[in-house]
């Protein structure tokens, strides 16, 4: 499982969402915070990757066992 690297990514996040409400309304440059935000993007879509991996790694692989593999998986996949 990757729990603790899922909440250091969130955490790491959360602060830098902090930190670009701060940049935003002191008046910084545009391009500046959109880059962050762009840089809080990719962080959040690598934590909900992981998150996606341990779902797999274990509910699915549980549901396969239990002959609900695709129900769990197209379950999973409408997110």
């Amino acid at each position: 499982m990757n729990e603790e690297k899922i909440k250091q990514l969130l955490k790491t996040g959360r602060g830098q969402v902090e930190g670009i409400l701060k940049m935003y309304e002191e008046g910084r440059y545009c391009v500046d915070i959109s880059k962050q935000i762009l840089s809080v993007i990719a962080m959040l879509q690598n934590a909900n990757a992981l998150i996606l991996n341990d779902h797999i790694s274990t509910c699915v692989t549980e549901a396969i066992f239990e002959q609900k593999g695709k129900e769990k998986l197209m379950k999973s996949l409408k997110y």
